[in-house]
């Protein structure tokens, strides 16, 4: 990608998350780099490797430990437990740091572009003045009274009554967002003289300034509801492939070796999914299908696998999933996006968060199915896989929505709407 702007800037990209949320945000700081900009990557040590080898700038936020708590807590994907989890070992802790750092790393030089989680961004802007962009990879962070979509496993629509779903947004802020996120955000606010926030979900983790959807309005039509200067540009696709994080030599043989696999994962944070795994292997056996699965976390998988059926660690989708007959998955946006790309079907199986809102708009698209993991079955699997691979006008639909992804124009106008954050007059931050 080439361009040219009038200055140079220092672009901060606070982000918390697992390699889903992390890579869009080093898609973004290689495109910002490439149109002269100084990108700086501010997330988990776990990622530092990895950022490094692109040479792009890291800052570290939080510690081993705290993401090992997390992934390796079995509540992490439950429904009602999973948020408050998020908020302990994720939003919280990191508010502080993100915003110290934001204040040491500052010029005059400097926006900020932070994921949904980054509440610390939003503060340095507050207190500040750092121009800000907040970007949402999921259409479900952004909130609406009109069509909010899934929240949760719950599913709200235009239809349902307007006071209903006031109603409702307002007790979900009461009972299971605010106890976890209000009271230590508000405890360091006072520490600035920043005044307290309540529903912290509901409007102000947006930036006042610029709203950016990594994700196209053919996935998620814009409400009316939505923030003002809210502004979708598409799925940015990076994932280490093309040469960068090569597949193994052992998965190149497996796909040589036969037809296209099915390929099974519960996404790279999904460590505690031995059902999953178990389910998965026996539908293959059911269907007597050649099948990978693809794990960070081999302590899941089954002891023994069936003649056909392979694992295998992280593997970039890119480079794998155009040779897969079918992807069955959790829903990730990232990993829907590169699924979408692909050309093949889905099949979603939602745990938790964004998941089920993902996993439905993939079905009202016609491209595939969802089965929520509370009835993901051998059997149940079995028999929508089938229907999946049997139903050639889905297939001819999966491959024409590959063409609609557009990877280099969405980062383009990602890294446009950041530089018309650029103050037209420099200011001096601390």
């Amino acid at each position: 990608m080439t361009g040219s702007v009038k200055k140079s800037l220092h672009v901060l990209l606070p982000t918390l998350g697992s390699s889903g949320d992390v890579h869009p945000t080093i898609a973004l700081a290689l495109a910002l780099r490439a149109r002269g900009h100084r990108p700086t990557i501010l997330t988990y040590p776990i990622f530092e490797t990895l950022i490094a080898s692109l040479g792009i700038e890291f800052l570290p936020v939080g510690t081993h430990a705290q993401v090992e708590a997390l992934i390796g807590n079995p509540d992490l994907f439950h429904p009602r437990k999973g948020f408050a989890l998020i908020a302990r070992y994720a939003m919280v802790p990191a508010i502080e740091p993100i915003y110290r750092l934001i204040e040491a790393h500052a010029n005059s030089n400097t926006v900020i572009a932070a994921s949904s989680l980054a509440l610390g961004a939003r503060v340095a802007h507050e207190k500040w003045g750092i121009p800000l962009a907040t970007i949402h990879l999921q259409p479900c962070i952004i909130r609406s009274l009109i069509d909010p979509g899934m929240v949760g496993n719950l599913p709200l629509s235009a239809n349902q009554p307007l006071w209903f779903k006031r109603a409702f947004f307002s007790l979900a802020d009461w009972v299971g967002i605010d106890p976890h996120l209000k009271n230590p955000l508000n405890k360091f606010r006072a520490t600035l003289g920043l005044r307290p926030i309540r529903r912290v979900l509901y409007q102000w983790i947006h930036s006042p300034m610029c709203v950016i959807g990594l994700f196209p309005a053919w996935f998620a039509a814009p409400q009316a509801d939505w923030p003002i200067n809210t502004h979708l540009v598409g799925f940015p696709l990076w994932d280490g492939g093309g040469g960068h994080l090569p597949a193994p030599a052992e998965v190149l043989e497996f796909l040589n070796a036969g037809e296209p696999p099915v390929i099974f994962t519960p996404g790279s944070a999904g460590s505690t999914m031995h059902r999953f795994f178990s389910e998965s292997v026996h539908a293959a056996r059911i269907l007597k299908r050649r099948a990978l699965l693809i794990t960070n976390f081999p302590q899941q998988l089954p002891r023994d696998l069936p003649v056909g059926v392979k694992a295998f660690g992280y593997i970039p989708f890119s480079d794998v999933l155009p040779r897969a007959a079918l992807l069955v998955y959790h829903g990730g946006i990232g990993t829907l996006a590169q699924t979408i790309k692909a050309g093949i079907p889905h099949l979603i199986v939602p745990n938790g968060f964004d998941q089920f809102d993902n996993g439905a708009r993939i079905e009202h698209l016609r491209l595939g199915l969802s089965i929520p993991q509370t009835r993901y079955r051998a059997r149940n699997a079995a028999s929508a896989i089938a229907k999946l691979l049997g139903d050639s006008a889905l297939k001819k639909h999966c491959q024409d929505y590959s063409a609609k992804i557009d990877s280099r124009n969405a980062l383009t106008r990602a890294c446009e709407l950041i530089e018309g954050l650029a103050p037209i007059t420099p200011k001096t931050y601390p």
